[in-house]
């Protein structure tokens, strides 16, 4: 299991504003949590052994069939499904484009994989994050047709594809290429990483693959309902993305102005950060201790450095708190 992720807000006392998650952490979830209050009594049931019912509800509002549509215990538990699916498919080398999610290359290998460096005549399947994280660069539908005609297989993980305006990808259009496999994740989506759903829109080839690589109840009780509720009643955790999304880059563009910092151009709510001096870590310290604030370390990406950090945009005021505080943090001798 890899470890090292955002949002490790345990290993810190005093955090006030969490940046490290790619979630906003002021949604108002206040009526899935008031929702699931009254669903606790299902808790006392074995949940349906594959999540069917939820399934077809997918199908039916991304405009596919049943059978392409798998409930997975979050993006991740997708991937690592994706990844022994395609073993036992036979897909055998595999490009990661990179820097991403490490995930996919820890899925990779526990299935016994080839991990390819650079993609070239052999490579059977690439993986791609979509909009990428910890970059937030998008890449649009017509470019991912491309990628999967040029490619036997491609895995494309959309986790993040409603917190951005940029095109993207279909469920239709991925089903009707045939050799798509996308990663969807209601975590994102709806603010509750606690709860762990996602689910896989796929071909009737691989979805077949997939479910034979499926344990019984891997979805629980509540977050099926959860499931039902959001799709029931179109519940997203950021109502106005719009505005959320200018607040991000009013963010980026004062962070980049700072000396001694440079953001990559981002598509979503996240950023990846480089510094000119210290290290990530250094400063990640120094936030949680002086300022309560937690921010990613992005060292651990793979072909990033010790300089990287991640953060996600916030509300205006904590936005500027951090900008306040990282201006202060540059102008200490390191």
């Amino acid at each position: 299991m890899i470890t090292g992720h955002g949002d490790d807000i345990h290993g810190y006392e005093g955090v006030r504003m969490n940046f490290s998650s790619n979630i906003y952490a002021h949604a108002d979830i206040t009526p899935l949590v008031e929702h699931l209050r009254g669903e606790m009594v299902r808790i006392c049931n074995y949940p349906e052994p594959e999540a069917l019912t939820l399934e077809a509800k997918i199908a039916g509002k991304e405009g596919v069939e049943a059978e392409c549509v798998i409930v997975t215990n979050g993006a991740t538990d997708g991937i690592y499904l994706a990844a022994e699916a395609c073993r036992n498919l036979g897909i055998s080398h595999h490009h990661i484009i990179q820097p991403t999610f490490a995930e996919y290359e820890d899925a990779c290998r526990n299935a016994g994989l080839l991990i390819q460096a650079d993609a070239d005549e052999d490579t059977d399947a690439v993986w791609i994050c979509n909009p990428n994280n910890p970059t937030g660069e998008c890449i649009d539908t017509e470019g991912m047709i491309m990628l999967a005609k040029e490619y036997g297989t491609l895995i494309i993980d959309q986790s993040y594809e409603n917190i951005t305006l940029c095109q993207m990808m279909t469920a239709r259009e991925a089903v009707d290429a045939g050799n798509i496999i996308q990663i969807h994740s209601m975590t994102k989506t709806c603010a509750i990483p606690g709860l762990r759903l996602g689910y896989i829109v796929t071909s009737h080839r691989y979805a077949k693959a997939i479910r034979k690589c499926l344990h019984p109840w891997s979805v629980n009780a509540l977050a099926i309902s959860a499931g039902h509720y959001i799709l029931d009643n179109d519940f997203k955790a950021v109502r106005d993305i719009e505005d959320y999304l200018s607040e991000a880059q009013r963010l980026r563009n004062e962070l980049d102005a700072i000396e001694g910092v440079s953001v990559m151009p981002t598509d979503t709510n996240f950023m990846l950060c480089e510094l000119s001096v210290g290290t990530a870590a250094e400063l990640k310290d120094w936030l949680a201790k002086n300022h309560g604030i937690l921010i990613r370390d992005a060292s651990n990406f793979r072909t990033l450095t010790a300089r990287h950090f991640r953060i996600a945009a916030q509300n205006k005021e904590e936005n500027d708190t951090l900008i306040n505080a990282i201006r202060l943090w540059t102008s200490i001798p390191h």
